[in-house]
C-alpha cells in the first residue's frame, strides 16, 4: 500500500509540508493549476532547492503581489547583499500573531530575525525548474476586507471553487480543525474565527495547495512520527506566550496526539501543520516495515539550534496494521439517553438530522433508571459539525444533555457504476479494498425508480441488478 511518513523530528508547517511535497515530485505546475480554481489573488509562490545544516531539499514560499513584482524585488535585495556583509534574515517560518482587534486565528507574518546572520541563501539555492504552462486565468474575489476574511467566507470560498471533490472534503476539514481550536480557545462560534488578510491568504495556500498535492500523489496512506515541539516563548498581540501556541496544543489535542517538548527554544509546530497532522495522520510512532521510494526535504526558514530545521517524508510501501488500504476519518458519535419524547417527535427529527447532512441517526431499546423503557439516540456526524447537531438534538428533542465522543472511521474506496438488467438500467454502488471489490451494493433509489416504472417488486430489481454485477 503507498505509504507517506512525515518524519516530524524537527517539527511542521503548511510551508514545509509544501516543500516536502515538491521534493517528492510533486510539480509546481500542478499545484498552481489547482490553487488557480480559488477566487483568491494578491499573491504568488516561489519554491526553490535550499540547505539546512547541509541537508538540500526544497524552501516553499507565498509571497504578496504579482510574480513581476517580486522578481524586481528580489533582484533590489540581491544588490543590497553585495553591499553589506551582514543581513537580517527575514523569516517565513509561520510565526503566529494574534489580531486582537479583528481576528481570532493566528496569521503568518514575516518575522525579521533580531540577531545579525550571515544569509547564505544565493549560494545554494536555486529555483525549481517547473514545466511551461499557459497563463492562469485572472484571479478576482470581489472586494477584500480589512480584517481578512473570518472562517466563514473562507469555507464559502473553498466550497465554491472547482478543486476535484476529496481535495476540498480534506481542505475544508484541516481548516475546520483550525477555526474550531481557535473558536474555542477564544471563545467565538466557529465561523466567526477571523484570519488576518496576510495570513488567511498563507493558510489557504498551504491547506489547499497540501491536499492538493496529497491527491497528486495518488492519496498515499499518511503516518507520523510522533510529534516535538520547541520550548521558550512566541510573541503575540496579546503578549508573549509559551510554546507550544495555543490553537496549536488545542489541535493536537482533539485528537489526543501525544506531544513531547525538546530543548530548541523555537516554536516547530505551527497551527496549520498541528492541522494537517490531525486530518491525515493515521497512526504516530517509529516506521514499521515501510519500504522507501521516494525521499524528500521540505526546509524551513531559520536555522535552529538543535536539529536541521527540516520536515523529512518518505514516500513508499507498507503492509501497515492488517496491510490493507482502507480509507479512515474521525467521525463525532453524539448520544443522548430518552425516556420521555414522544415517537412522532423522534421520528421527524431523524429526518431533520439526516437532511441536515447527519451521516446516520439511529436510536436504540434501553432500559432506564425507575425501569423505564427508553431510547438511546445516536447522531453520526462529522467531527466539525459535532456543536451543530448537539445543539438540533437539544433543541428538537427533550434531551437535557449530549455526549459526545471522537471515533476513528475505516472505509472502503466506493464507485458507482450503471449495470444493465433485464428490465433497465440500475446504479450499483461498489466499495473497494486492497485492489479488489469486496461490497457490491444496488442502490435503493434507483432500484425503487425502476420498480415504479416496470410495476415490479422491489426485491426483483435488486437481484437483477446483482445478477447484472456479477456478470
Amino acid at each position: 500500500m503507498k505509504t507517506l511518513y512525515l518524519d516530524i523530528f524537527s517539527g511542521i508547517s503548511g510551508d514545509m509540508f509544501m516543500g516536502a511535497m515538491l521534493d517528492l515530485g510533486v510539480e509546481l505546475p500542478q499545484v498552481e493549476r489547482e490553487l488557480a480554481k480559488l477566487a483568491l489573488d494578491g499573491y504568488h509562490l516561489h519554491a526553490h532547492r535550499a540547505k539546512r545544516c547541509q541537508i538540500e531539499g526544497v524552501k516553499f514560499d507565498v509571497h504578496p503581489g504579482s510574480a513581476h513584482s517580486h522578481e524586481h524585488q528580489h533582484e533590489e535585495e540581491h544588490v543590497h547583499e553585495h553591499e553589506h556583509d551582514h543581513v537580517h534574515e527575514h523569516e517565513h517560518e509561520h510565526v503566529h500573531e494574534h489580531d486582537h482587534e479583528h481576528g481570532h486565528e493566528h496569521s503568518h507574518v514575516h518575522e525579521h530575525e533580531h540577531e545579525h546572520e550571515h544569509d547564505h541563501r544565493h549560494e545554494h539555492e536555486h529555483p525549481i525548474p517547473s514545466t511551461p504552462i499557459p497563463p492562469l486565468p485572472p484571479i478576482t474575489h470581489g472586494h477584500e476586507h480589512e480584517h481578512g476574511r473570518n472562517y466563514s467566507e473562507i469555507k464559502q470560498l473553498i466550497a465554491a471553487a472547482g478543486l476535484a471533490g476529496w481535495v476540498k472534503e480534506k481542505a475544508l476539514a484541516v481548516f475546520q480543525r483550525v477555526a474550531d481550536a481557535e473558536g474555542k480557545i477564544h471563545g467565538l462560534p466557529p465561523a466567526e474565527v477571523h484570519f488576518h488578510e496576510v495570513g488567511a491568504v498563507d493558510s489557504i495556500v498551504d491547506i489547499v495547495g497540501g491536499c492538493a498535492a496529497l491527491e497528486i500523489l495518488g492519496r498515499p496512506r499518511v503516518l507520523a512520527a510522533e510529534p516535538v515541539e520547541g520550548t521558550g516563548w512566541i510573541d503575540c498581540a496579546h503578549g508573549r506566550f509559551p510554546i507550544p501556541a495555543p490553537a496549536t496544543l488545542e489541535i493536537l489535542a482533539s485528537r489526543r496526539i501525544a506531544l513531547t517538548q525538546c530543548g530548541e527554544p523555537h516554536e516547530l509546530i505551527t497551527p496549520t501543520g498541528a492541522a494537517l497532522l490531525a486530518e491525515f495522520a493515521e497512526e504516530f510512532g517509529p516506521m514499521r516495515g515501510l519500504a522507501a521510494e521516494r525521499i524528500g526535504f521540505g526546509i524551513g526558514s531559520r536555522e535552529n539550534q538543535t536539529r536541521p530545521n527540516v520536515l523529512r517524508a518518505i514516500l513508499g510501501q507498507s503492509g501497515g496494521p492488517g496491510g490493507h488500504d482502507w480509507e479512515m476519518d474521525t467521525i463525532a458519535v453524539l448520544e443522548t439517553n430518552l425516556d420521555d419524547l414522544s415517537p412522532e417527535i423522534l421520528g421527524s427529527f431523524m429526518e431533520a438530522a439526516l437532511a441536515a447532512g447527519a451521516l446516520d441517526v439511529f436510536h436504540t431499546p434501553i432500559q432506564m433508571k425507575k425501569n423505564r423503557p427508553g431510547v438511546l439516540l445516536s447522531v453520526l456526524c462529522a467531527a466539525g459539525e459535532a456543536d451543530q447537531f448537539s445543539e438540533m438534538i437539544l433543541r428538537q428533542t427533550s434531551a437535557f444533555g449530549v455526549r459526545r465522543a471522537l471515533a476513528d472511521r475505516r472505509k472502503l474506496r466506493r464507485e458507482f457504476r450503471t449495470v444493465q438488467t433485464p428490465h433497465g438500467a440500475v446504479t450499483v454502488k461498489l466499495g473497494f479494498l486492497d485492489g479488489s471489490v469486496a461490497q457490491a451494493a444496488p442502490e435503493f433509489e434507483s432500484c425503487k425508480k425502476l420498480a415504479a416504472e416496470k410495476k415490479l417488486p422491489l426485491a426483483e430489481i435488486y437481484r437483477a441488478a446483482l445478477a447484472a454485477w456479477k456478470g
